[in-house]
């Protein structure tokens, strides 16, 4: 191991054992990549680029393929190998492409609900854990008797701030094409509510300053802002809507999904227009865009959350 490399190793050693200096720290976000050939040769590189920095998480917010490639185990594993080789505590978030679309005939023909189970096991194989070469102790949804599946639903604070993730893919969230939800939207839909219920409630017991939610799915919030909500995002915005409102800090909303680099504040409150100001979005970059984004935290500054777009350019790596 080069010098610098075992610099950045010592670092992200300290940091998976909860040694975090007092005061601001950074962390890294990326997702909807690799999607084809270039994409997965850059991912190292890329990941490498984070390794770089003084990171104190590296997290990937869904889809790690295509939505037109298998969903075989054997790219699982090459994915979660790539990942695994991150210097800093790595995270990765179930998107769409990575389960609920594996039953495409260009996925694979798989069940959706075998191929979670499988990113379960594979993916989350130590639940308390990160991914990573020097990972991250968590908590788990898997420590409640009544939500013991959702082993990706995880949690972490840094600081003053609580990190919270969520499996909440695009393509409508697993709704299902009949009017009444599926069996597994409705059981995932109760383990999201309790989830995300309790870090609210744990956030404004320790007076926090920020909590950052990380899923997948575009979940259309200008239309439910603008009282025409996606039915399968209808109560999660709700309630985040309602949390937001009762929690004195700063809501960072992390996903991805449509493929469109932003950081903005569409929450508004449906009933009266009046937006939510302690509330953003920031959407990571997506394929064809290779990047990251480098947030960095202040404690006690207004913005307390403060973003650096990081994009991809292979020149930056010959």
């Amino acid at each position: 191991m080069s010098p610098r490399h075992l610099v950045l190793a010592c670092c992200a050693a300290l940091a998976a054992a909860g040694v975090q200096a007092a005061g601001a720290f950074s962390f890294g976000v990326f997702g909807d990549t690799p999607y084809n050939g270039f994409e997965r040769l850059h991912l190292p590189a890329l990941i490498a680029e984070m390794d770089a920095e003084p990171l104190s998480v590296v997290i990937h917010d869904g889809d790690l393929k295509s939505g037109g490639e298998r969903c075989d185990d054997s790219l699982f594993e090459e994915r979660l190998a790539v990942f695994q080789s991150s210097l800093h505590p790595f995270v990765f978030v179930p998107g769409d492409n990575d389960w609920t679309d594996c039953h495409r005939t260009s996925n694979g023909s798989y069940d959706p609900l075998e191929r979670l189970a499988r990113l379960r096991t594979r993916f989350f194989p130590e639940p308390h854990r990160t991914l990573g070469r020097y990972p991250l102790a968590v908590d788990t949804q898997v420590d409640d008797p009544a939500f013991s599946t959702w082993r990706e639903h995880q949690r972490w604070q840094t600081g003053p701030v609580l990190f919270v993730t969520l499996n909440v893919p695009g393509s409508h969230n697993n709704y299902g094409n009949k009017s009444a939800p599926s069996e597994e939207f409705i059981q995932r839909s109760a383990a999201l509510k309790a989830w995300i219920a309790a870090a609210f409630t744990r956030a404004r017991a320790q007076k926090l300053e920020g909590i950052v939610l990380v899923l997948q799915a575009n979940m259309d919030i200008e239309d439910f802002s603008a009282g025409r909500p996606n039915r399968a995002y209808r109560e999660l915005l709700t309630q985040i809507l309602a949390e937001t409102r009762g929690f004195a800090g700063e809501v960072l909303l992390v996903h991805g999904d449509s493929h469109f680099h932003r950081i903005d504040q569409p929450l508004r409150d449906p009933a009266s227009g009046a937006a939510i100001t302690n509330f953003t979005r920031l959407e990571t970059h997506g394929s064809p865009f290779m990047g990251w984004v480098k947030v960095d935290v202040e404690p006690g500054a207004k913005p307390l959350f403060r973003y650096s777009p990081r994009n991809y350019s292979p020149r930056q790596n010959n």
